[in-house]
């Protein structure tokens, strides 16, 4: 083909080049559709989970908490429960919230004033196998009444995330860095409630089912039946984990059956 002049070659090509253009940015959106989040969430702690035979499952969240606190926790089991894969229910306690003690195929949710033992938050799990048969968390009131803790968003955080850890949930972070999950550590107002890559995760931890239930259920082991002060870093074994923030420590003490206690810690000092 002959162009009468370098003009009519230039429009030619910028025409040409326009309708590339255009193509390109429709594949690129049609891929976008097709796969709007190519990014799987990684944050399961161990694979730990709560043995059971379907889904959804409920787990009941049986608070020990004060006034001030039950509204916190009403929001974080609406929030968890918005997963495909579990439901909470939040049931009145009947446990001394000093000492928290667990019941089997539950989770005890409690408050009270620890002392400055360095943890803001405590989450616990009884573990056989991969399998968690109780739960327990604790909020801290000898800092979680005092600034910079005490404010409404921190109290959904901290709520939010030690809850979180009794499904089986890690951190997306700990280094500080604001990803809009309360499974985050940063002091944003955005890390009050789940996100979606928490309920993938959720997915992805409970996409199997297992051929008995330790949800609601009895599941006697050694670990469970611990009558020690579970308050103190003394009763919790080794330490495994210390994040290079220095925000959270984990703890591990095994028992003659093999049945473990984990404990997961969010210091407040930062020590």
């Amino acid at each position: 083909m002959k162009y009468s002049s370098i003009k009519d070659l230039y429009a030619k090509v910028s025409s040409e080049l326009n309708t590339l253009a255009i193509i390109v940015a429709v594949v690129s959106l049609l891929l976008a559709i097709a796969l709007p989040n190519t990014v799987s969430a990684t944050h399961s702690w161990n694979n730990y989970h709560w043995a059971r035979q379907a889904n959804p499952f409920t787990l009941k969240l049986s608070s020990n908490l004060s006034t001030n606190w039950q509204p916190y926790l009403i929001t974080a089991s609406s929030d968890w429960s918005q997963s495909s894969v579990l439901d909470t229910v939040a049931v009145t306690g009947t446990k001394n919230p000093k000492t928290c003690k667990p019941t089997l195929g539950q989770a005890e949710i409690c408050n009270a004033s620890y002392g400055r033992n360095g943890w803001l938050g405590l989450a616990q799990i009884w573990i056989s196998g991969s399998h968690i048969t109780q739960g327990a968390v604790k909020m801290n009131d000898t800092y979680m009444s005092k600034a910079p803790y005490n404010t409404v968003a921190e109290k959904n955080h901290v709520m939010c995330q030690e809850v979180g850890h009794i499904f089986g949930l890690g951190h997306q972070d700990e280094s500080g860095a604001d990803l809009g999950t309360c499974m985050d550590y940063s002091m944003s107002t955005n890390s009050q409630r789940p996100n979606p890559h928490d309920y993938e995760q959720l997915q992805q931890i409970y996409n199997h089912l297992d051929s008995t239930t330790s949800v609601g259920a009895i599941v006697n082991t050694d670990a469970a039946s611990d009558s020690s002060d579970l308050n103190s870093s003394q009763n919790w074994g080794r330490r495994v984990f210390r994040s290079k923030s220095g925000f959270v420590e984990v703890y591990e003490r095994t028992y003659k059956d093999g049945s473990k206690l984990i404990s997961l810690v969010n210091l407040a000092d930062h020590q």
